[in-house]
């Protein structure tokens, strides 16, 4: 057999059993997307909530979406599915994507210390808390072990924090770098970042910070583009995220923006921050999206790194990003502060289910689904086993952290119970 017709030969079989598997997955039940809407009316109905747009898709089609509330309470505009949303976190997944396409084409290593494209990084000490003998504590600066490296910064293992996480010198550090003051970009914020101490030796922790924001300006200095340029031009627009961007431009763009309620002072206070510095493109969490534009980028992950005829990833690195580094074996801990949650390790920019977990009943979900959420209440899964992804978009700080695991609960409450768990 010729080499061309066993290739046509095993894509057609893997097509065959593609769609074989798919005809086994039931489709979500009537009463189970019933009880999404109920919830999301209760929400909204109760005032806890300005609005929501949700979305399950299942074998890449739509099966539910649908608005709720208002985009902004104070012009009582209606939630569209157009409507624009400060993703904040969901950033990261579109930055490491980027980093990874850099990597799958030799560009960038995972080896490569950061201090190959940002020099400060090579005088970067780690901060140690030391007890003094009369009882004082005290900061010490010592050497890091070994360079921070790219992996690092793609899995949240640099050492690198934010400033609301870890011990009470890493706050008083950032508050007296000022790391936010004045205009700055990319590049200077990774140098200000390269001159705090790390709160960990590289590689020993997995610790939230600012590593992929140091991450967005090592793609700009190797792609010769702004942030925004690079993941325009390679993923944005063959994606046909029309929406995604760091600044809005236009009085329509404007106006479709989501907004929180009044008294949710902490998001409020982000987007001060945001419209203060729109010259930062933070690759951490500037990002502005909708739930149209997501679904593509999630449907993407589920298909395994392509879209629409088209391979942003090849197989091997599509794998890299999407396994579990942290896990046992790897040498790294997890603090107080382990987002990715029970039953989850992470990848390069996403959680990754690797274990039921430890919670009984175990939390719903399958092993291998992906998932990454974000301070300002946004959130998305995709399930290979269930051929499902599912997003919400929502702007609030102060209910997300009820709301996000009750939307999860719902969504596979759809399914028959021997689909829900790991």
């Amino acid at each position: 057999m010729k080499r061309r017709d066993f290739l046509v030969g095993a894509a057609l079989l893997a097509s065959s059993m593609a769609r074989s598997r798919a005809a086994d997955i039931p489709a979500p039940s009537p009463d189970g997307l019933d009880r999404i809407t109920a919830f999301f009316d209760n929400e909204v109905g109760s005032g806890r909530l300005p609005g929501a747009v949700i979305l399950v898709q299942q074998h890449g089609k739509p099966v539910y979406l649908k608005t709720f509330g208002v985009r902004d309470t104070r012009t009582g505009l209606a939630m569209t599915p157009d409507t624009i949303f400060a993703i904040h976190s969901m950033t990261k997944p579109i930055t490491c994507l980027g980093a990874m396409m850099l990597i799958d084409e030799g560009k960038l290593a995972l080896t490569d210390p950061v201090s190959k494209y940002i020099p400060l990084f090579a005088r970067t000490k780690v901060g140690l808390e030391v007890t003094e003998p009369d009882g004082k504590l005290e900061l010490d600066l010592v050497p890091p072990v070994r360079p921070v490296n790219i992996e690092d910064l793609l899995r949240h293992t640099s050492g690198i924090s934010y400033d609301y996480i870890g011990g009470k010198w890493v706050e008083q550090a950032y508050q007296a770098a000022d790391i936010f003051e004045g205009q700055f970009n990319n590049r200077e914020f990774a140098d200000r970042i390269a001159k705090l101490p790390l709160a960990r030796q590289p590689g020993t922790l997995w610790r939230y910070g600012h590593s992929t924001d140091v991450l967005g300006s090592v793609i700009e200095i190797i792609s010769g583009q702004t942030l925004y340029q690079f993941l325009k031009a390679r993923i944005f627009d063959p994606l046909g995220m029309n929406s995604t961007k760091f600044a809005l431009a236009t009085e329509d763009e404007l106006a479709r923006m989501a907004r929180p309620l009044p008294n949710d002072f902490i998001l409020l206070a982000g987007e001060r921050e945001r419209l203060d510095h729109p010259e930062w493109q933070s690759g951490g969490g500037g990002l502005l999206s909708t739930i149209t534009d997501y679904q593509r980028f999630s449907q993407m992950l589920l298909n395994g790194g392509s879209f629409a005829g088209r391979r942003y990833l090849s197989p091997a690195a599509f794998k890299a990003m999407t396994t579990d580094h942290i896990g046992p074996g790897s040498g790294v801990g997890r603090d107080y502060f382990y987002f990715p949650g029970d039953g989850f390790g992470y990848g390069y920019g996403l959680a990754v289910r690797t274990d039921p977990g430890n919670a009984k009943p175990p939390p719903p979900g399958s092993l291998g689904e992906l998932k990454w959420d974000s301070g300002s209440g946004t959130y998305f899964g995709v399930d290979p086993k269930l051929d499902m992804a599912y997003l919400m978009m929502q702007q609030t700080q102060t209910e997300r952290g009820r709301i996000t695991p009750a939307f999860k609960a719902l969504v596979y409450d759809c399914y028959p119970e021997e689909l829900r768990r790991p």
